[in-house]
C-alpha cells in the first residue's frame, strides 16, 4: 500500500503545481487582457517600480487606473526612468485592459510623456 499513498501524494502535488502555475501565468502574461487595443490618459498618482513589473495608478475624471509598466529591465531599454514617471505628471497609454468588468487594470505597450514614445512591447502593435 506504500506505492498506492506515494502515487496520491505524487498526484496531489502535480496538480497543485500546476494550479500555482495556471494562476501565475493568468496576471503575470497577457490572458487576463483583452485584445482589443485601449487607450487611456490620466495624471500620475503614484508609481511602484519593480518586479514582477512596475504599476503606475494614474488619475482620470477622478477615477484611479492601474498601469502595468514594464518589467524594470524593459523600462530601462526605452529610457523610461522613474523621474519621468513622476507625481502629477500627464501619461497617455495605450495597451489592453482588464477583462474582468469594472477592474481599471490596463497592460500598457507604449506610454506617451511630454509628446515623446516610450514603446515597451516593439515587437507588439500597439
Amino acid at each position: 500500500m506504500p506505492h498506492v499513498r506515494f502515487f496520491h501524494l505524487l498526484c496531489f502535488a502535480v496538480l497543485a503545481a500546476f494550479f500555482a502555475a495556471s494562476t501565475a501565468q493568468a496576471h503575470h502574461g497577457w490572458a487576463w487582457a483583452t485584445d482589443e487595443e485601449f487607450e487611456i490618459t490620466g495624471v500620475i498618482q503614484s508609481v511602484r517600480l519593480g518586479n514582477p513589473h512596475g504599476e503606475v495608478t494614474i488619475s482620470v475624471d477622478g477615477e484611479d487606473w492601474v498601469v502595468e509598466v514594464g518589467q524594470p529591465w524593459r523600462n530601462d531599454r526605452v529610457g523610461l526612468t522613474r523621474e519621468m514617471l513622476s507625481q502629477d505628471r500627464e501619461i497617455t497609454v495605450h495597451g489592453h485592459r482588464s477583462a474582468k468588468e469594472g477592474e481599471r487594470l490596463v497592460k500598457a505597450e507604449r506610454v506617451v510623456i511630454d509628446g515623446k514614445d516610450y514603446d515597451l512591447y516593439p515587437d507588439r502593435e500597439s
